[in-house]
């Protein structure tokens, strides 16, 4: 009986650590490296630039900011990165996205680090 008490607290150990992990999944693209950069001289858009531009990363994860996708990307010496928020809460009671008070929560950040041409 002990030995099941306390492979019952590993088993839930492991779940609940488990959910709290930050999964993170970076791909990048550039076949060169390129200098890292100042993290003050690389952008955060949050929409797609008008002047041309090369793609050299994309990034995701869950709790990270804008500012941590702003520092990888100045690690692989992009420009910018154009930064999209996912997930997050929502209110029942209000219809309009832009006016609900859960509006600046989310569950994932994804962001794509460019080189301006």
């Amino acid at each position: 009986m002990q030995s099941l008490r306390r492979y019952f607290l590993f088993y839930t150990i492991t779940i609940l650590t488990a959910g709290c992990a930050t999964d993170v999944a970076n791909r990048i693209y550039t076949k060169d490296s390129l200098a890292p950069k100042p993290i003050n001289e690389v952008q955060i858009l949050w929409s797609k630039p008008n002047k041309p531009f090369t793609v050299l990363a994309d990034f995701q994860s869950r709790g990270e900011s804008p500012e941590d996708m702003q520092r990888k990307g100045a690690e692989i010496g992009a420009d910018a990165v154009i930064v999209s928020l996912l997930g997050g809460l929502y209110s029942k009671d209000e219809q309009w996205a832009g006016k609900d008070r859960h509006s600046n929560t989310y569950a994932r950040i994804a962001a794509t680090a460019i080189k301006f041409n």
